[in-house]
């Protein structure tokens, strides 16, 4: 491991006293002279043809400066990966998410009075809202030019699963269903459009990838990118839910419009509404090992709902179709998934997106597997975990810095373990008698930066000034801020290479007119690909500098080892340059007489590769943890035959204070990944993997019952120890 002085220190974050005293700026809060405001009316039907969109009454409206509808989009089209979304519906609507006409009036309560006015005649379609229903030949085409609702597919080979399988000595058969989710970050989604005295337009807003809003921007007004100006606020919070375009192209629309500054914030019903969700996904698996506790093949079918519009559903589904195996070993592997339209809202980005679905099916498949074999299941998962030279489903072999079992034996270690022993870990002395305790374990493994042969690059410049010594250093580089800490992390990278006080790093991320295009904040990349782009920029601004070169500057352009997609028919393949892994336990409570389930203690070990901050780390695990807990036990997102039953925040609890485990031990494990900065990889998205699988074999360990189905609500709990006890 490489020996540092500013790595692996608990620096403050550069960005922490401007948000604690309330100092930071937020897209909600600017403001410009002259300015008006905007307003949306979104589709009250699933699935419908447009027959008529009567504007007349809103545009009479004193105030309003302008009502928009499909027809003032140059190319009214978009989309992360595919643009497939209309930026206002003219035709047809896909889902109750999808917008139909934007207000743009002097003040906001006009703009609301005016959307109001709109009227729009629908002639109703047929809704399929459910994806395997939506699969079948037979079912309404959520996009008519398609053959089918199936957006996309991949197929994994390795092997001969149906011998493996038929020759196992143990075999576990499960169906899965992990639910939708919505990201329910504090700052609903806002911003300010205008045109700058060049001409250009400028959009200030927050995201996670000003580049690519830049670029959707500009096709959707049919503008060279040169005309367009992402100007990113701090975000509060994303995890996934901001990849996709939201206000960005309907500021910069009305601003061109109407030449004068234009404010959208929505209201927390308009965010819940408007942005995409976590995807749901239908997950059958067939699992065998052998009598000694080995691992001889897996089988499983994955059916994703995309809901009504493609986002970023084909890495979803492909990082999914991979992960689904878990950090394992496994000669034999047969997996088939499937990404289908729906008329649901749009599924895509949420933190490890893909991973904690294919990864709660995985484990609980062991965990079975080993409740068959009578093992402890940490030792089971320990005998299949990969490790260096191990070959994964694709057929190739894993890289290098392979880190699941160090997180499997430290957890072990730290948590005294126990569970499969004769003096088995014993619960509390004063639990109460109408109360259950049980532990749980996991592991887990997720890609670090893009995947599947995207074009993955980070750019960064480095600019050195000052007389005999260096007096500033300036970093420019578009990683989105977002919460996660990325700025102070590369500031700190960028001391430990020049020598020099972090205190003297000015980092600029937020300006496309500034920065040069580092890639989005997903994918757990950003201390991998920009810091090694901030590493590499600064080494040779430093040489340049100790040659006498005043100012130094560099720009450097940091590109991983290639990767590629599933091969069409075997998925053979090289599917990504570095992982990241973790393994997580969990101590919990039943109440019997009520259902509730209360996490006590979580362990979770993480390998981060080297730790940049620990203290960030801790953060992201800790956040982690609490988020997983609300997908598996809180929150339930409801949408029924396409329509919301769950609008807002007193419908979708989150966890409080309150719901979070009573402590939280996080385990900070460093094995080297050779090519991340000064060993570094990625550690944001990890944290949230394990918690799910781990909290149901914790639940099964106090209780006996399996749960193959989120969320595991009080109620439901209830439920299923009144059927357990009925069936005795």
């Amino acid at each position: 491991m490489v020996e540092t002085k500013v790595l692996g220190t608990r620096w403050a974050r550069v960005d922490a006293l401007e948000k604690a005293t309330g100092k930071a700026v937020f897209a909600g809060d600017l403001s410009m002279e002259g300015m008006t405001y905007a307003k949306l009316l979104f589709s009250d039907r699933p699935h419908a043809r447009i027959v008529g969109v009567d504007t007349q009454d809103a545009e009479a409206l004193p105030g309003v400066v302008a009502v928009l509808v499909a027809e003032d989009v140059p190319v009214n089209e978009y989309g992360l990966m595919e643009n497939d979304e209309p930026v206002l519906c003219g035709d047809k609507v896909r889902s109750i998410g999808d917008k139909v006409a934007l207000v743009i009036a002097d003040t906001e309560k006009t703009a609301e009075g005016a959307r109001d006015l709109i009227s729009v005649e629908y002639k109703d379609l047929p809704v399929v809202s459910d994806p395997r229903e939506a699969m079948t030949e037979t079912a309404p085409r959520v996009h008519e030019e398609r053959e089918s609702n199936i957006l996309v597919e991949y197929h994994v080979r390795k092997g001969d699963v149906e011998k493996a399988l038929a020759e196992s000595d143990v075999l576990v058969e499960s169906l899965y269903f992990t639910p939708a989710a919505e990201h329910a970050y504090l700052q609903p989604e806002a911003g300010l459009g205008y045109i700058d005295r060049g001409g250009g337009i400028v959009v200030h807003t927050a995201g996670q990838w000003a580049h690519d809003d830049r670029r959707q921007i500009a096709h959707a007004l049919d503008m060279p990118e040169d005309r367009i100006r992402v100007i990113y606020t701090p975000a509060g919070g994303a995890f996934g839910g901001r990849e996709d375009i939201s206000v960005q192209i309907l500021l910069a629309l009305a601003a061109w419009k109407t030449g004068r500054p234009v404010k959208m914030v929505w209201t927390r019903e308009e965010s819940v509404r408007g942005h995409h969700k976590r995807h749901p996904f239908y997950i059958r698996c067939r699992t065998g090992a052998n009598r000694v506790g080995k691992l001889t093949a897996v089988e499983t079918q994955l059916i994703a709902d995309a809901g009504a519009y493609c986002s970023s559903s084909p890495a979803v589904l492909a990082n999914a179709v991979l992960l689904c195996t878990g950090p394992y070993d496994i000669p034999n592997v047969k997996t088939d998934g499937y990404a289908v339209y729906t008329n649901n809202i749009s599924s895509g980005a949420m933190r490890a997106f893909g991973a904690p679905q294919g990864l709660f099916a995985a484990e609980l498949q062991m965990s079975k597997l080993a409740e068959k074999l009578r093992m402890d299941p940490l030792e089971f998962r320990a005998r299949n975990v990969l490790v260096e030279g191990s070959t994964i489903a694709t057929q190739t072999v894993v890289p290098a810095g392979v880190g699941v079992k160090r997180t499997l034996l430290e957890l072990a270690e730290i948590s005294e373990w126990q569970r499969g022993a004769e003096t088995k870990l014993e619960p509390p002395t004063d639990l109460p008698s109408h109360k259950r305790w049980g532990v749980g374990v996991a592991c887990g493994w997720k890609n670090v930066g893009y995947p599947f042969g995207f074009p993955e690059q980070c750019t960064a410049i480095a600019e050195l000034y000052g007389d005999d010594e260096v007096g500033r250093v300036v970093i420019k580089c578009g990683a989105a801020e977002v919460g996660q800490g990325v700025i102070t992390a590369l500031a700190q990278i960028a001391a430990e290479t020049l020598g020099v006080d972090p205190e003297m790093i000015e980092i600029m991320n937020d300006d496309t007119a500034v920065v040069p295009n580092a890639g989005s904040s997903s994918a757990s990349r950003h201390v991998f690909m920009s810091g090694n782009a901030v590493h590499l920029a600064c080494q040779e601004a430093k040489s340049l500098w100790d040659a006498g070169k005043r100012p130094a500057i560099v720009t450097k352009q940091y590109v991983p080892p290639p990767t590629s997609l599933y091969d069409e028919k075997t998925g053979k393949g090289v599917p990504n340059f570095s992982y990241g892994y973790g393994s997580q336990a969990v101590e919990l409570e039943v109440d019997l007489e009520t259902g509730e389930i209360a996490l006590k203690k979580v362990y979770a070990s993480h390998d981060v590769g080297k730790a940049i901050n620990p203290q960030m780390i801790e953060g992201q695990i800790e956040g982690g943890v609490v988020m997983g807990q609300g997908w598996v036990l809180i929150e339930d997102f409801i949408q029924q035959e396409g329509y919301l039953k769950t609008k807002t925040l007193a419908d979708y609890l989150v966890p409080t204070v309150k719901d979070a485990p009573d402590e939280i031990v996080s385990i900070v494990v460093e094995v080297e990944d050779p090519l991340g900065p000064f060993g570094a990889r990625g550690v944001g998205e990890m944290p949230l993997m394990q918690l799910a699988p781990a909290i149901v074999d914790a639940i099964h360990d106090a209780t006996g019952i399996w749960f193959d189905e989120l969320p595991i609500t009080a109620e439901k709990m209830l439920l299923a120890l009144k059927e357990a006890a009925a069936s005795r």
